[in-house]
């Protein structure tokens, strides 16, 4: 089977506008959860979110920007630092051959933003104020499409949607493109922008949302027992996929393996996890088969770990009934606690961080854990981080997302010592 690995990284997120500084930001265990001061916020029961750190108009020009929802902004920035970090260029700097560069790029949602104020523009002026190009902006598939205009992608440009699944799943289809022979190359992950009055309302109504308007850097708290919900942020993260061969022969730096991937859906409730964990540990298995390797090989999960009161409990169980007697040697955490949830945009930044874990050998912090659920039965870095050992290691990073959808991705280390 082709083995394939990650060459390139890329990121904007609220801990960073860049992968450098989002990592920094992970290890130091900061947390980029903000007031919303906007005063469309004033009257809501939530009013903090995870905004992002630098503003995309830093990057994209004015005249540009105006065609682009906010997402596929974020997309085509994570999308450009990951190519350029995988040492490929544009235009006629690109040596990939067209037709062997698939692009799997996914968002929960999509362009909510074009989609509301397009509707406020009419309703409040007339439908002659709408934008000529709300749909191609509002589309769920526009952050994909756009990356493969950016890079040339002719072999396919895929947009999975699967809520707060969605890119991992978009990983898990760039995994299989490269494994079945479509492509050499895969520009792979995802985005979300949706801090907006209307879903932060619609969250909150759902009573999912934390409330600590007062601490939002403490609002997103996995597994501790004072956690009250989730922590609503926008960002994205890309990986640059490619077959070991590809790679290899171009010279490339590896910053390791995607050894292996499960999906499941738990066809249980819309919103719910099934309390018995029975997909996810399952998603987990089937990963772990994918990649042919067993729950000792395992030494970390960055986890789904969003900070609500029965999802939190789910997966800490799913994890142990997946890993059985390995997971006390298994050190786990939710890099969610600093970031807030990227909603279909979560998965890659946490694949992002699992891989530069084993890359570095420290595991990011679940910060905000002062008193954990007890008997839980797995072991947290707790506020602080955790190095891994030497030697050849494996990590999972689970997605779980609203509709029942799991999928676990596995990566390695790339036999590096």
């Amino acid at each position: 089977m082709t083995t394939v690995v990650v060459t390139g990284l890329g990121a904007s997120t609220p801990l960073g506008g860049n992968l450098a500084d989002t990592w920094a930001g992970l290890l130091a265990g900061r947390s980029g959860v903000v007031l919303i001061e906007d005063e469309w916020a004033a009257e809501l029961p939530t009013r903090i979110a995870g905004r992002l750190a630098v503003e995309p108009s830093e990057h994209i020009d004015r005249v540009k920007a105006r065609r682009l929802d906010r997402s596929t902004q974020i997309a085509l920035i994570a999308a450009e630092e990951a190519w350029r970090d995988a040492g490929f260029g544009f235009g006629d700097d690109n040596p990939i051959d067209p037709y062997r560069l698939v692009v799997s790029v996914a968002s929960g949602i999509g362009g909510l933003h074009s989609l509301l104020d397009n509707w406020d523009a009419q309703r409040d002026r007339g439908y002659r104020r709408v934008s000529p190009f709300t749909i191609p902006m509002l589309m769920a598939n526009a952050p994909a499409a756009n990356v493969g205009l950016m890079v040339g992608a002719k072999a396919g440009v895929h947009a999975p949607v699967s809520a707060c699944a969605s890119s991992n799943e978009a990983i898990a289809q760039g995994v299989d493109a490269i494994r079945l022979g479509r492509a050499d190359v895969v520009v792979a992950g995802g985005c979300e922008a949706t801090i907006h009055p209307l879903p932060l309302a619609a969250f909150g109504q759902m009573q999912a949302l934390s409330r600590r308007n007062d601490d939002p850097a403490g609002a997103s708290r996995p597994w501790d027992i004072g956690r009250d919900g989730f922590v609503m942020a926008e960002g994205g993260a890309v990986l640059i996929l490619e077959s070991l061969e590809h790679a290899q022969a171009r010279g490339a730096k590896i910053y390791g393996t995607i050894a292996g991937t499960g999906i499941t859906a738990d066809s249980h409730d819309i919103v719910q996890p099934n309390p018995t964990g029975e997909g996810q540990s399952t998603a987990m298995i089937r990963a772990l088969k994918d990649a042919g390797l067993s729950a000792s090989d395992i030494k970390h999960v960055n986890a789904h770990g969003t900070s609500t009161p029965q999802g939190d409990v789910t997966e800490a169980n799913s994890i142990n009934i997946a890993l059985g007697d390995a997971t006390p040697g298994c050190v786990v955490t939710s890099t969610k606690s600093m970031t807030g949830h990227l909603l279909g945009g979560a998965g890659a930044l946490e694949s992002l961080a699992t891989i530069l874990a084993l890359n570095t050998r420290t595991v990011p912090p679940t910060i905000n854990l002062h008193e954990a659920e007890p008997n839980l039965p797995i072991d947290i870095a707790a506020n602080v981080t955790r190095s891994l050992p030497a030697g050849d290691l494996a990590a999972i990073n689970n997605s779980f997302g609203f509709g029942g959808h799991n999928v676990a991705i596995l990566v390695t280390n790339a036999n590096q010592t």
